[in-house]
């Protein structure tokens, strides 16, 4: 299932969604990318919110 997304901590402390709508592998792999690549704000893996239903 594509339910997780890739965060980030920006230097505000605003967490921001970069991507969505990934596999667990893929977010996490995202994120470890992120972070290898010295960019100066905290990125991680994490499941999505639920979406509330339609009316």
């Amino acid at each position: 299932m594509r339910d997780w997304c890739v965060k980030r901590l920006d230097d505000n402390g605003n967490e921001c969604l970069v991507r969505e709508r990934l596999t667990r592998a893929e977010a996490e792999h995202l994120a470890r990318d992120y972070q290898a690549r010295g960019h100066k704000q905290t990125y991680w893996a994490a499941p999505m919110p639920p979406t509330p239903p339609r009316s």
